[in-house]
């Protein structure tokens, strides 16, 4: 189905033409490289503290109250959500600095948080980014079990009605299904399909790194604290689970109002395999951003409530995105083309909500 799947080249040309040529513009004419910056360096120690700093501490301060170390897993989720959006996305889109090298040593910031490098670039950099929001081939709308739908081409069920409410459950368990078995599932599948070809390793060195990566995983996370962390083990069993809830939530919160929401389309190929659109006018219709003008929130998601920006130019840092936004939204304003976006985040996160029910229903 990969090999069947076309983009027009040929519709609205004039449009890509344009915001591309824009785009390199406003890069060269400021002689701005379309990399991180200063500002991405500060932002990684930041992310990097914020996950690290309770961990170190937990294991090495006695504390009084039990609920002191609970509170360390709290900030934890937190900075393992900021490491996942702020660090390493950029890193593993070769976006985080002009060097090859720089980018796969912060990517590897991934299995700091339990999941898998290779399986992201995968997931997310081929499947995602290539085939948004067209069922069967993007996997961030395919729900293990058809638990949930986010899809009008998906099959309805009963339980769906309420989706609207117990989906919050289940993206509290996203990560947490990353770091257990989630990543060992998908690396066989995308060996089925072939995905796996062409990263310069084996599959033998594939299972290796990630067998090894995840142990080493739960070492650091399990192993290490029950070895020296003076707190119970009930709060370092409990606390984990926080934090990947707290996790999971807050990266699902950002990712699926992008995608799934009314403004957003939801397209299939034609019996011949050709999309309506081509590629860069396909992520437009599909992709909604949320909070534009909010630069803090702007700051912690790593730019991703600019995601239009980021689908269209995913190989340029998002330290950028605010900067470019307005060239996007003139282009496909002078091309009657969408530029779907949302004042608040509260507004993306209830959009998000009321097409859960709608889809249930």
């Amino acid at each position: 189905m990969l090999q069947l799947v076309r983009f027009s080249k040929k519709n609205n040309e004039a449009f890509v033409k344009t915001v591309k040529s824009q785009v390199n513009a406003y890069f060269r004419e400021n002689n701005i490289s379309k990399f991180g910056n200063y500002k991405m360096v500060i932002k990684s120690i930041f992310m990097l503290v914020l996950y690290l700093t309770p961990y170190v501490l937990m294991i090495s301060l006695e504390l009084t109250h039990n609920w002191m170390y609970l509170l360390f897993w709290v900030v934890m989720g937190v900075g393992m959500a900021g490491i996942g959006l702020s660090i390493m996305h950029d890193a593993i889109h070769g976006s985080y600095s002009k060097h090859k090298w720089v980018n796969k040593m912060m990517g590897s910031v991934i299995y700091l948080v339990g999941a898998n490098a290779l399986n992201w670039r995968i997931q997310h950099n081929v499947m995602h980014h290539t085939y948004t929001n067209i069922d069967g081939l993007d996997d961030d709308i395919k729900a293990p079990l058809g638990i949930l739908r986010f899809s009008p081409h998906q099959p309805k069920l009963k339980i769906h009605k309420y989706q609207h409410i117990y989906a919050w459950f289940f993206y509290g368990l996203l990560t947490l299904f990353w770091a257990l078995d989630s990543d060992f599932k998908q690396i066989f599948d995308f060996k089925k399909k072939g995905l796996t070809k062409g990263h310069k390793k084996n599959f033998s060195s594939v299972m290796f790194e990630l067998i090894f990566f995840k142990i080493a995983y739960y070492v650091l996370i399990f192993v290490l604290p029950i070895l020296f962390s003076p707190a119970p083990l009930w709060t370092l069993i409990l606390g984990f689970f926080i934090m990947q809830f707290i996790a999971g939530v807050f990266l699902a919160a950002i990712f699926q109002p992008a995608h799934v929401v009314p403004n957003t389309t939801y397209p299939l190929p034609n019996k011949e395999g050709q999309m309506e659109h081509n590629w860069l006018v396909h992520q437009l219709h599909t992709t909604a951003n949320f909070a534009q003008y909010n630069k803090p929130f702007t700051w912690f998601v790593g730019g991703l409530n600019h995601q239009v920006e980021h689908h269209l130019f995913p190989n340029i840092c998002h330290v950028h995105y605010p900067k470019i936004t307005k060239i996007i939204q003139d282009a496909a304003k002078e091309f009657n083309l969408p530029h779907h976006s949302f004042p608040t985040f509260g507004d993306a996160v209830t959009n998000h909500i009321q097409l859960l029910k709608q889809f249930g229903q």
